[in-house]
């Protein structure tokens, strides 16, 4: 079965043109605005394709309304360079971005990559215990006295890097360079947030400090 791709855009001719190149190698489903795209992120893509400047609802109001919900990876495609602007989607939940005019050929090989890095995670079926907290790494949740615990995407990636090497420290840049890929073009500073929003989820459950700061290191996970 071939995975699916999500092209969503405002302009019909960078939409053909996408689901042109792509089209022998994966499903394509298309939109061609924001409340389209979410109606159709209801399909399970493998990966979403999303403009960011749409009229209406764009491209950061889209990935902020479906990624509680969707759990694969969002690349964005933007004519935006500020790095104040790559921050704000990442923020919002993006996994990547492509700047407009791109190449196909590379845009291929994000997708892929992307793709593969999407299938090792779920390869990975496991489950590991920490005292009354429980980490299902292929179904990705995360449940406390068999109460679930609701993490974003990358809050649960973060959490999976962390339980995975318990005791061991990684400081920011690590954790970032691992969560969001050696090409991200946000700021380690995200993932202090991340980490505070963790910490307030697990809270509500339970009394135990899982995530550790080790002052001026970075952080481990204690389990």
């Amino acid at each position: 079965m071939k995975q699916k791709l999500l092209i969503v855009d405002d302009e019909p001719g960078i939409v053909e043109t996408m689901a042109a190149y792509f089209s022998a190698q994966y499903e394509i489903l298309t939109a061609r605005n924001g409340r389209e795209a979410v109606k159709r992120a209801a399909e399970r893509p493998d990966l979403i394709l999303l403009d960011i400047n749409m009229p209406g609802m764009d491209g950061l109001q889209v990935c902020r309304a479906i990624r509680e919900h969707v759990t694969c990876p969002i690349l964005f495609l933007t004519a935006r360079v500020e790095a104040s602007d790559k921050i704000i989607g990442f923020q919002a939940g993006a996994d990547d971005y492509i700047v407009k005019p791109f190449d196909l050929d590379e845009l291929g090989a994000r997708v892929a990559a992307h793709l593969r890095r999407e299938q090792r995670r779920q390869s990975d079926a496991s489950v590991r215990f920490f005292g009354e907290l429980a980490v299902d790494y292929s179904a990705r949740t995360v449940t406390v006295g068999g109460e679930p615990v609701l993490l974003s995407r990358r809050e649960f990636d973060i959490l999976e890097l962390l339980s995975l090497h318990a005791g061991q420290v990684f400081d920011r840049e690590r954790i970032y360079e691992n969560v969001w890929g050696i090409d991200g073009a946000g700021s380690s500073d995200t993932v202090m947030e991340h980490v505070r929003k963790i910490r307030a989820r697990l809270a509500a459950h339970t009394d135990s400090d899982y995530i550790q700061t080790v002052w001026g290191c970075g952080y481990r996970w204690n389990g």
